[in-house]
């Protein structure tokens, strides 16, 4: 900052020298017939501007030394920020993307282009008009007069018309907001509404938002036309007062050149830097000050505001290990914890998840996915659920491992509500291997190690060697090789994944077609890897093999949801020997929907 200010110092400098040399150059030059001197005063006035543009040129990589590391401090704030939020309320589909999209891109750029225009701008324009009214004074003390009354009245102007500015702004972010989210909810639910005939109402809201976008925007503008007044009154203004007492100033004994001098102080130097304060300074600094405050908004952390008896919703094995430096792993949703009081420093005592009266629907309107759902998978036991394609399997998953919480019912781990355990046991106590796992930069120890940081190299080789993916650590150069994430197939990334979440210590285990770019040798090596494993393991599939080697099956066909053995299920329901294409041959457990 004290480099910047030095550099900006000198830049100033042809402010202050502009009127006097030209001044000096018509009184001691041209009015007395010394062209030559006239020229010696101009020469050194652009000697000293050619200065103060390279000095102006030193300031910005100070300028960048300062700006960068806030933006980069404030982006990862942000980001921080809003994965919090987005973990707290799991599952949205609201278009919060779009905005969360908006508010790194354009409100983060716009705070960090607005901080670098006012350290300039403000700069700039203070040492100016210091110049300016210091060289009029030393010209013409009667003409400096002329031009600081009116000067101070338009700033006083300006910050007058700034709590409008600042309303009206806040206005527009809100309005560019809304469209973000309203056109991203209208194109992801296009089909839908199609479907259902009300594309014409989904219509007129986008456009009402639209409407209001523009509304804010042309307020935006007319304030930018009352900024423009500012700009005349204090900077044409005190031309006008002064072309019009020249004759008195000269006939009190101030010189044509001092005269000269003056108005090139205004018309030169004043007039674009006030200019430039009040209709680009001006702007960004209000867009700087709205911005700043929604994303203070945006980027709160839990840790800053009251704190509360439960953990984020979120439960990915990606997220994280508490041990690693890395965000913890948040809780299995559960809507109604146990009420065992000593649960609170309690660990689950095996690998068991029990659902009981599990309802969920996507919004308040919708058909509930799960109503009154109980399912109970015990220790050890390896669970497969099947079902077409959009039935709700991938929400069970999410339910059993906390992505996203039910709206009734309980869920228990371990025989423990999983908002009891604290974020290093919940991360123990079950992992979520999503359709597409998420492989960081960095070694394939570092990847594999995500959720156990302390197992040894040899452990990692093991898991690695059991899932299949020896070959590919080898590839990569071992377990010190560097991992980049787009280099790989989706294939290889569930080979890490894999050998990721069979390296940690959770007892729980759900994959959610998470083989479903391996070959079926490879799943079925997977399978029996997990198999070999000590824990439950529930596995979503569309694939019949995962469910013929399982020790029972949940089939989920959006009517009544069935549980029994893939032999039992083959002999009894025909929807899912259609689904299997396998032939029957006995013994189906046929459930309620209230006990599944």
């Amino acid at each position: 900052m004290l480099r910047l200010l030095a550099w900006s110092l000198l830049s100033a400098a042809p402010a202050l020298v502009s009127g006097k040399a030209l001044a000096l150059a018509v009184d001691r030059g041209f009015l007395a017939g010394r062209p030559a001197q006239a020229a010696g005063w101009l020469a050194l006035f652009a000697v000293v501007s050619v200065a103060g543009a390279w000095a102006s040129r030193q300031t910005y990589p100070w300028l960048a030394e300062v700006v960068e590391p806030m933006r980069d401090r404030l982006l990862g704030r942000v980001v921080t920020g809003m994965l919090h939020g987005a973990a707290a309320t799991p599952g949205r589909t609201d278009g919060s993307g779009a905005v969360a999209v908006a508010r790194l891109t354009r409100q983060v750029e716009a705070v960090r282009d607005t901080v670098a225009g006012q350290l300039l701008v403000v700069s700039h324009f203070a040492l100016t008009a210091v110049a300016v009214v210091a060289g009029s004074a030393a010209l013409a003390p009667a003409a400096a007069l002329l031009i600081a009354g009116p000067l101070l009245l338009s700033l006083l102007a300006f910050a007058a018309l700034a709590p409008a500015t600042v309303r009206r702004q806040r206005e527009a972010f809100a309005a560019e907001e809304e469209l973000a989210r309203s056109c991203a909810d209208a194109l992801q639910a296009l089909r839908d509404l199609v479907a259902c005939g009300a594309r014409d109402e989904a219509e007129r809201e986008v456009l009402a938002t639209v409407a209001a976008n523009e509304a804010a925007g042309r307020s935006l503008a007319r304030l930018a036309g009352a900024r423009r007044l500012i700009v005349s009154a204090g900077a044409h203004l005190p031309l006008l007062l002064v072309v019009l007492a020249a004759p008195a100033l000269v006939g009190r004994g101030m010189t044509p050149g001092a005269v000269v001098g003056v108005l090139a102080y205004l018309t030169g130097t004043l007039e674009p830097a006030l200019r430039l304060l009040v209709q680009g300074a001006g702007a960004s600094w209000l867009r700087l000050a709205v911005a700043a405050d929604r994303l203070a908004t945006a980027g709160g952390h839990p840790d800053d505001g009251p704190t509360t008896d439960r953990h984020p919703a979120g439960g990915h094995p990606d997220v994280g290990h508490p041990d690693d430096g890395a965000p913890e792993p948040a809780e299995a949703g559960t809507a109604t914890p146990v009420d065992h009081p000593d649960d609170a420093a309690a660990r689950p005592a095996d690998g068991s998840v029990e659902l009981t009266g599990v309802s969920f629907a996507y919004g308040a309107a919708a058909d509930p996915v799960l109503d009154g759902f109980d399912l109970a998978v015990h220790d050890g036991e390896h669970l497969a659920v099947v079902g077409p394609s959009g039935i709700g399997k991938s929400t069970l998953a999410d339910i059993l491992a906390g992505v996203v919480a039910p709206d009734r019912g309980r869920v228990l781990l371990g025989g423990i509500a999983p908002a009891r355990l604290t974020g290093p046991d919940l991360a123990r106590a079950r992992v979520l291997l999503p359709q597409d796992p998420y492989v960081f930069t960095g070694t394939v120890a570092e990847n594999l190690r995500w959720l156990a940081p302390h197992a040894s190299t040899a452990a990692v080789l093991t898991a690695a060697d059991a899932v299949g993916a020896r070959s590919l650590v080898e590839r990569l150069g071992g377990p010190g090789g560097h991992v980049t994430p787009a280099a790989l197939s989706a294939g290889e990334r569930q080979l890490i994944a894999l050998a990721r979440a069979h390296l940690c210590d959770a007892r729980l285990v759900i994959l959610d077609e998470a083989t479903r770019h391996l070959d079926a040798a490879a799943e079925l090596r997977v399978d029996r890897a997990f198999r070999d494993r000590p824990g439950t393991v529930v596995t979503i599939t569309h694939r019949i093999g995962p469910a013929r080697r399982a020790d029972r099956v949940l089939f989920l066909d959006g009517a009544q949801p069935l549980l029994g053995t893939h032999r039992s299920l083959l002999a009894e329901v025909p929807a899912y020997r259609r689904l299997t294409g396998e032939p029957a041959p006995d013994g189906i457990t046929r459930l309620s929907p209230q006990k599944n």
